[in-house]
């Protein structure tokens, strides 16, 4: 399974809030879709990279899911 809990280090890390990114253009309901573990196409990862100028392995990683 995707985690993206990377992304949330990588935003408490870097001082960056979502209200910081929903000032730059990032949707706020596609935050919170995040935040509950759905989904994202690699247009809103590209655009996470852009605004945080980080990489795909700072957003995200595969978990294994144990079942």
């Amino acid at each position: 399974m995707i985690s993206y809990e990377p992304l949330f280090k990588t935003m408490k890390r870097k001082g960056i809030t979502s209200y910081r990114l929903q000032k730059e253009g990032f949707s706020r309901a596609t935050f919170y879709s995040i935040k509950q573990g759905n989904s994202i196409s690699t247009n809103t990862v590209d655009q996470l990279c852009r605004l945080l100028k980080c990489n795909v392995y700072d957003i995200m990683e595969y978990r294994e899911d144990l079942g």
